[in-house]
């Protein structure tokens, strides 16, 4: 019988934990893999491949389409094929995808504009165009669907990213919902940064009402759902101001639910996290807040901040990514997921850099990066780090605390045997010279927004991972992120508070 002590999301949790005595074990139809992309039976094209390469005096449509084109493209594009395991060819993007599966579609609902006439637009990554394939107006709708957030006010276009669970699911079964929150994750990560090198600004709206998200896409809600939704603001346009908004809202945390057969935990953890139509009577821009400032009365402080625990400053200069962040364009789009590392250490600088580049973005506002980048509440994250290789710092367990930029160890040990076996004996963590956990408590997050929350820490996670990616690539680093693991032995064998439900794994060294 379900514990009924526990909500929906935790239920999930639990039952979707990987244990020692009981790992899952199938033989995969390689033969019926799920196509990965979406196709359409009508609609009108819209070529974006002519505007990925350089137009001397380009006109300002012109100009415009670009921007959009290298958007899309340095954020959920092509740009590796190969062949899978079944001998048909595969294609990675530029957003990394559990088992190379990539569950989600992208979707831009234009508000109406010269240059995009009103309507709903599906991004198609094969042929790297827009598929117009609704053309009345809908922007009065999606506002509704959003609670009337004051970030679509003023802006013309909106992105969407929808989850098609199957594609996950087919590999991973229960457990993939996980992975396609992680996934969405990342792909926040590179709209974030890719908007930035395109002067757009992403601003990122978790509270949505799902049904009327999906049947404003013409959804096919067994298949498919809405994970967020992002008002694209233009950075060229001083007219489309920001407001300061709530990036998440609360669900109901849903304590009354039969029992659940396995191959069912999915669809019911996604329907626990839903939020319907009439639940928020106010407007989101009702309850619009200015962010809490940092005083000498209200300083910064971070959880477990153990007494004569070893302390290493990680402040640092920010990572230089070029002129006009051409090296942040490349690190975009080279990134790739490391399969072996070379066992060898990192520098202490090199730690120092990557945490810099995830946890400080107000380090980069110089560089035209955005100093606070949209999440749904990284208070709630927590990370932890097992140093097996780094020269200059101790072997151990140690808790980063982000406010006052420093490491503290929580336990004194070389864990790389361990470690191989908690990523379900994957040479990559045994091999790493890092290895970077992210976890929150569960039930302290579900208390602020319901079931929801599980949607919302995921995400968080997978983004900031995602900018782990990209710094790893620009320091010429192997970086590869883990969603299968053995999640209570993570607590009991790195020291890790009980409450501290592990949400994602990233393993950081040297590629062989």
């Amino acid at each position: 019988m379900p514990d009924h002590s526990l909500s929906l999301a935790q239920h999930y949790h639990e039952r979707t934990k990987y244990h020692p005595d009981a790992l899952p074990n199938r033989q995969i139809d390689w033969t019926n893999q799920p196509i990965p992309f979406k196709e359409y039976k009508i609609g009108s094209p819209f070529d974006l491949k002519p505007y990925l390469s350089e137009q001397l005096n380009p006109s300002p449509e012109d100009s415009n389409w670009r921007r959009l084109s290298r958007f899309l493209f340095c954020s959920y594009g092509l740009t590796v094929k190969m062949m899978a395991q079944n001998g048909e060819p595969t294609y990675l993007r530029a957003a990394p995808s559990a088992g190379g599966l990539y569950p989600a579609e992208v979707y831009l609902i234009s508000r109406g504009t010269p240059m995009m006439p009103a309507g709903l637009y599906n991004y198609q990554t094969q042929s790297h165009s827009l598929l117009h394939f609704w053309d009345s107006e809908v922007w009065s709708a999606l506002q509704s669907a959003c609670f009337w957030h004051p970030t679509l006010e003023a802006t013309q276009f909106a992105l969407v990213t929808t989850a098609v669970f199957h594609r996950s699911a087919w590999r991973y079964e229960d457990r993939a919902y996980r992975r396609i929150l992680l996934d969405t994750g990342h792909l926040l990560g590179n709209l974030e940064l890719a908007g930035a090198l395109n002067d757009y600004r992403p601003c990122l709206i978790g509270g949505f009402a799902d049904d009327s998200m999906n049947q404003l896409l013409y959804l096919d809600t067994e298949q498919e759902g809405t994970m967020t939704v992002m008002a694209i603001a233009d950075l060229l346009d001083a007219q489309q101001h920001l407001s300061l908004a709530p990036t998440a809202l609360p669900s109901a945390s849903v304590m009354d639910y039969p029992k659940i057969m396995d191959g069912d935990l999915l669809r019911f953890c996604h329907a626990a996290t839903q939020i319907p139509q009439g639940e928020k009577s106010i407007a989101v821009k009702d309850l619009a807040i200015a962010p809490a400032l940092e005083s000498p009365d209200n300083p910064p402080t971070d959880k477990y901040n153990f007494p004569f625990c070893l302390k290493v400053s990680t402040k640092t200069i920010p990572i230089d990514w070029g002129e006009n962040l051409e090296g942040l364009g490349s690190a975009l789009l080279k990134r790739r997921s490391t399969r072996t590392y070379q066992g060898t250490d990192l520098t202490l600088d090199e730690l120092k850099f990557l945490l810099d580049f995830t946890y400080q973005p107000q380090n980069y506002i110089e560089q035209n990066l955005d100093r606070t980048p949209d999440y749904f509440n990284l208070g709630l994250i927590e990370t932890f780090i097992a140093v097996s290789g780094v020269e200059g710092l101790e072997e151990g367990c140690y808790y980063y605390a982000p406010k006052v930029q420093e490491l503290r160890q929580i336990r004194f040990k070389n864990f790389r045997q361990e470690l191989h076996m908690l990523c379900l004996g994957q040479n990559l963590g045994r091999d790493a010279g890092v290895v970077l956990f992210h976890t929150a408590d569960l039930q302290k997050a579900i208390s602020q927004y319901g079931d929801r929350a599980y949607r919302y820490l995921h995400m968080d996670a997978g983004h900031l991972g995602q900018r782990l990616n990209l710094a790893a690539v620009r320091l010429g680093l192997g970086v590869s992120g883990i969603a299968g693991f053995f999640d209570d032995q993570v607590n009991e064998i790195l020291g890790i508070p009980g409450d501290e439900a592990v949400l994602y794994i990233t393993t950081l060294g040297r590629a062989r």
